[in-house]
C-alpha cells in the first residue's frame, strides 16, 4: 500500500493510503486508523463502510471514532464506496455507479468490470491489510445507511470472518425498496432471484447469526420509508434474534446522528472482539 498521508490522532496514527486493486481492476483509497495500543503489537479491526455519495474521508473526518477506538485498542478501517476514475462506469444519479457500490458484486455491463465490492471488502482488502498492518484477525464491522446495508449482508455472509456486526440506519431490505430495487437492477440485472444474497432481512431469516446485533436509527430519519427499519425489527422478534434496535428521537440521517452514537457502538465491538 502506498501511503498519502498520515497524521497523530489520539495517541495513534490517522493514515490514508492508495494501492492497485486487482478485483475492482483499479486504483482504490482508504483510511486507517491504528490505536497507541498497536505499537506494542497487533490489535482488532473494525470495519466502517460509508453510505451513497461518500469516500473514504466522510466518516474518517466526521464520525469521531477515532477517540473511542483509542480507548479500546481497536484499529478502524475506512475503505472507498465504489471504484473510481476515468474508465470507471458512473451515472448522472447520485445513487448509482461512483460513490454508490452497494457492495456488491455487478455482474451486468458497464458496471460488471469494476464495481465488485463484495469481494474487495470480504477477500482482497483483508488479506492486503493482515500483511502489512499489526492487526490481530479479530474483525467486527459497522455501517452507516448503504454501508449499514454492507456491515449487514456481509457479516451475516461471512461469520467465519466477521465476529461482530453493527449498523448506524441501515437499509435493511433493499429488495422491497427504491434503494436497492435500482441499483440491484442495474448492477444484477431483473432476475431477482440474483438479489437474495444481498437483502438484510433475507439473509437473516434464511442464515440467522450466532452473535447478537447492535442497530441505531434515528426517528426522525428523512429517509425511513427507503431504510424499512420495521422490516427487520419485525423479523428479529420473530426470530428471537439476539440484539438491539434503538429508535433515536429526534435524530435524523446525518453524521450527526452517527457520531452521537459512535462511542456505544465501538465499545460493543471491543466487548465482542477483545472476548472472541
Amino acid at each position: 500500500m502506498e501511503l498519502v498521508s498520515q497524521n497523530r490522532c489520539f495517541g495513534g496514527t490517522q493514515s490514508v493510503y492508495r494501492h492497485r486493486s486487482e478485483i475492482c481492476d483499479g486504483e482504490m483509497t482508504l483510511g486507517l486508523f491504528l490505536p497507541p495500543q498497536a505499537a506494542n503489537g497487533p490489535v482488532p479491526l473494525l470495519w466502517y463502510l460509508s453510505g451513497l455519495t461518500c469516500t473514504h474521508e466522510n466518516a474518517m473526518i466526521k464520525a469521531g471514532l477515532q477517540r473511542h477506538a483509542a480507548e479500546h485498542g481497536l484499529a478502524v478501517v475506512f475503505p472507498d464506496t465504489s471504484p473510481r476514475g476515468e474508465g470507471v462506469a458512473d451515472d448522472q444519479a447520485y445513487d448509482l455507479g461512483q460513490g454508490a457500490g452497494f457492495y456488491v458484486n455487478a455482474t451486468q455491463r458497464p458496471w460488471a468490470r469494476h464495481f465488485r465490492m463484495y469481494d474487495y471488502i470480504v477477500t482482497e482488502l483483508p488479506t492486503l491489510l493482515m500483511e502489512e498492518q499489526p492487526l490481530n484477525g479479530q474483525h467486527g464491522i459497522t455501517g452507516h445507511s448503504m454501508g449499514g446495508h454492507g456491515a449487514l449482508t456481509i457479516a451475516f455472509r461471512n461469520p467465519e470472518l466477521f465476529r461482530s456486526v453493527s449498523a448506524f440506519a441501515p437499509i435493511v431490505n433493499p429488495t422491497r425498496s427504491d434503494w436497492g430495487r435500482k441499483q440491484f437492477s442495474a448492477y444484477l440485472g431483473d432476475d431477482e432471484a440474483h438479489w437474495v444474497d444481498y437483502d438484510a432481512c433475507l439473509l437473516l431469516a434464511e442464515r440467522g447469526w450466532a452473535g447478537d446485533i447492535l442497530i441505531d436509527q434515528g426517528a426522525t430519519d428523512q429517509f425511513l420509508d427507503l431504510l424499512r427499519p420495521e422490516a427487520m425489527a419485525n423479523l428479529m422478534a420473530e426470530r428471537r434474534q439476539a440484539g438491539v434496535m434503538r429508535m433515536q428521537a429526534g435524530y435524523d440521517h446525518s453524521y450527526y446522528f452517527v457520531a452521537s452514537f459512535g462511542e456505544d457502538h465501538v465499545r460493543w465491538h471491543a466487548e465482542r472482539l477483545k472476548a472472541a
